[in-house]
């Protein structure tokens, strides 16, 4: 009898990854879609762009990665062919700016 019970749990189910599911359906992400930009907000936008320089503080909003997320920090440079800024260790591509004040 003791041999039949071995055989029976040979053939349980095993999870080796015990508790990953659960923890991956608690943290659920929610996506945001990209917000269209009125012409008025863009055009407002587009000026602050055009006055910012290298060295200045600012604080931008942008859509990265499904989301909408802010940073605080020293424009590194600006790459106007690319139409990109850098901010501390991040590449910003300006099209997804949505707002950006100087500090």
């Amino acid at each position: 009898m003791e041999n039949n019970d071995f055989r029976a749990k040979q053939f349980l189910p095993f999870d080796a990854l015990k508790g990953f599911y659960d923890a991956i359906s608690a943290e659920t992400i929610e996506m945001q879609d990209k917000k269209l930009l009125s012409d008025d907000i863009f055009i407002n936008l587009n000026e602050k762009i055009k006055r910012i320089e290298k060295g200045d503080n600012v604080l931008i909003k942008y859509y990265y990665n499904f989301d909408y997320i802010e940073i605080f920090g020293e424009i590194k440079k600006i790459d106007k062919i690319y139409k990109k800024i850098y901010v501390l260790n991040s590449v910003i591509d300006i099209a997804d700016i949505i707002d950006i004040n100087v500090i």
